[in-house]
């Protein structure tokens, strides 16, 4: 096998040893996947102007997060079923986060239990995302869990009240394996098939909405954060609602195919929240410059997805705790190149304009 030396170079391996359809599932977007590419393109289309001979003694990659330290503004991005891609699945991911002092996020649709994810996390901070259920007793029911579990945020996703159309998927024909299973959502309802549109009278039912998300946020005495924010305007509503912090996605280009890349919406998002709360960046990271360029349009931190789900399919905990390790050097040797000491440097002085 080639050296892993770059999260790409994970993403490759995995793509080569998982079956097919499990390798469409992961590494898949929406439709044409438009989206997905315009996530990279984004990234790649940013300049950095980095400034020489600064004392850099003394520096980190270290940020606080809603008073908790992180050793890198690095959180794992909630991927749903990690069973599919090693035996440890979700557990692993967990302990290769918790190796470094970088923060979890797990999904709704975990195939391992929360406790035993928080458990296994033990030491790090961990957040919660919720999907909204079609029974609001259900979604309550969830939040209430994780909070008694120790999760120190729920993360609500906006940009997904239902699937987007994977052709990639659906070509390879990926389905779930009898083994692997959403457990949270044992004995919860299933949308239930009516008359009238199947996508708008059925697969919507219990749909998020900010009124729900008002009651969640109001319900719950953790922060909450509103995930899938493109629109400046909605982050204005996300925080009307009760938001404690934004997640500026596009799914990683799995929900609307042609979806604006994230990078693209993230200044103007920043500027609408003017400061008020944390914003976050997620899809297509996989670069410790690619960190650099998301706090510089604003950020304070990134979510990383397909490619550390992708270093856990190679070895487990150990494998994924690698792929971190090496994006960490990354991003201390781009602040270090770029001359930044440390995080709280970093603004829009460090991109590149290019003038007319």
């Amino acid at each position: 096998m080639t050296p892993l030396v770059c999260l790409s170079d994970f993403e490759c391996e995995a793509a080569r040893i998982l079956p097919a359809d499990r390798a469409a599932y992961l590494f898949g977007g929406s439709g044409d996947e438009v989206s997905l590419v315009a996530n990279r393109a984004a990234f790649d289309a940013l300049s950095l102007l980095p400034r020489m001979g600064r004392d850099l003694a003394g520096g980190h990659t270290g940020i606080t997060l809603f008073g908790v330290r992180y050793e890198a503004p690095i959180i794992a991005a909630p991927l749903a079923y990690q069973r599919l891609f090693h035996a440890e699945g979700e557990i692993g991911t967990a302990r290769a986060c918790a190796a470094f002092g970088l923060g979890y996020c797990l999904s709704t649709l975990s195939s391992t239990p929360m406790e035993a994810v928080r458990a296994a996390g033990e030491g790090a901070p961990q957040w919660f995302q919720l999907y909204a259920q079609p029974r609001v007793a259900d979604t309550l029911a969830l939040a209430r869990r994780a909070e008694e579990a120790g999760f120190s945020a729920l993360v609500i996703t906006l940009d997904a009240p239902v699937n987007g159309l994977r052709n990639r998927e659906m070509r390879a024909g990926f389905t779930l394996p009898p083994d692997v299973r959403a457990v949270h959502l044992d004995g919860f309802a299933r949308a239930q098939a009516v008359e009238g549109h199947p996508v708008f009278d059925g697969l919507l039912q219990g749909a998020m909405t900010w009124a729900f998300f008002e009651q969640i946020a109001r319900a719950s005495r953790l922060p909450v954060l509103a995930k899938g924010v493109l629109h400046p305007q909605d982050a204005v509503l996300a925080l009307e609602a009760g938001a404690s912090g934004i997640i500026v996605s596009n799914h990683g280009g799995r929900a609307l195919d042609g979806a604006c890349p994230a990078l693209a919406a993230l200044p103007k998002v920043v500027e609408a929240v003017a400061g008020r709360v944390p914003v976050l960046l997620d899809s297509g990271v996989r670069r410790g410059t690619d960190i650099l360029k998301a706090l510089a349009l604003g950020a304070h931190a990134v979510l990383l997805g397909r490619p550390l789900v992708a270093a856990l399919a190679l070895g487990g905990a150990a494998s994924a705790a690698q792929a971190l390790r090496l994006l960490i050097d990354e991003l201390a040797v781009a602040m270090a190149l770029s001359g930044i000491r440390t995080l709280e440097e970093v603004s829009r002085a460090l991109l590149w304009q290019e003038r007319p």
